[in-house]
């Protein structure tokens, strides 16, 4: 198993017996991670954060003076870094954070943007092709963007806002392109599918075979189970408080054990699942 840690700027190994190596370093902030359709892996990196503790758990927080811009980076198993992409068009990339492959090989990715003490970035969602000829911005602004997933038909993309609580939706009409929602009031154009209450924010998130988005839920302490009608079905909290739930993918026999990551304690969660999670792409 692999794991991104954020603050150690590393790619990790997880063996079966809980120990951990260093698969390669890749400086900044290694954020989220896919295998590609080549067998490498696919890693969005934010640049790098400052950080803080609070309550004894690290927290995130805002761009630091070490900040080497965001980027794609392409890693392969014998530890070697490439940078993949930097910019979009002239826009330079700010806070890549999580990213799905689809089946036609292009992946999906959030960029969350960066904040600094008097303003923050707006994110947005962009897709890229794995052999770095093609890299488009497809929906922009959304308000710190973070985990994304794809339907089990591969015709709807999902993305977590995280400091708005709400999960977005778009229909996929090709490759990198969406179908704007005309009744949708956001300039985005996006479906809400679910709205949190009270101080939830979302994090990274996976999908189940049955199309549900189970999306971790920062301050809950879990993992928020959302129907693709938007109906809220379940919360699983992990085993012990913790508000720092960040990430969640799918594993084990039949995919039947959700491996859930605590930034806050540095912490891998395994959890047994009800339904069993959607295959990835390129995964098999």
């Amino acid at each position: 198993m692999l794991v991104v840690e954020i603050k150690r700027g590393t790619v990790t190994r997880i063996a079966a017996d809980g120990t951990t190596s260093v698969l390669a370093e890749t400086g900044g902030g290694p954020n989220g991670a896919a295998v590609g359709p080549d067998g490498a892996l696919y890693v969005c990196n934010n640049g790098g954060f400052s950080w803080s503790v609070r309550g004894g758990m690290t927290a995130p927080g805002p761009q630091p003076e070490g900040y080497i811009g965001g980027r794609i980076q392409r890693v392969t198993f014998d530890g070697e870094v490439t940078d993949l992409y930097t910019h979009v068009g002239e826009h330079g990339l700010r806070g890549p954070n999580d990213l799905v492959f689809d089946a036609h090989g292009g992946f999906w990715f959030t960029d969350m943007g960066k904040s600094r003490p008097r303003d923050t970035d707006l994110g947005g969602l962009y897709y890229a092709r794995a052999d770095g000829s093609e890299i488009v911005e497809v929906v922009h602004p959304l308000q710190a963007p973070n985990g994304v997933g794809l339907s089990p038909a591969g015709d709807r993309v999902y993305v977590a806002e995280t400091i708005t609580g709400r999960l977005w939706a778009w229909e996929l009409t090709g490759p990198g392109q969406v179908r704007l929602d005309p009744a949708s009031p956001a300039r985005h154009g996006g479906t809400l599918v679910h709205g949190f209450p009270g101080w939830q924010w979302l994090d990274s998130m996976a999908v189940d075979e049955d199309g549900n988005v189970c999306v971790a839920t920062l301050y809950s302490g879990g993992v928020s189970v959302v129907s693709p009608d938007g109906e809220l079905l379940d919360f699983v909290p992990v085993p012990e408080e913790d508000p720092f739930v960040t990430n969640v993918c799918f594993g084990g026999p039949d995919l039947r054990t959700a491996y859930v990551t605590s930034s806050g304690r540095g912490v891998l969660y395994a959890v047994p699942w009800k339904a069993a999670g959607l295959p990835l792409a390129h995964t098999a």
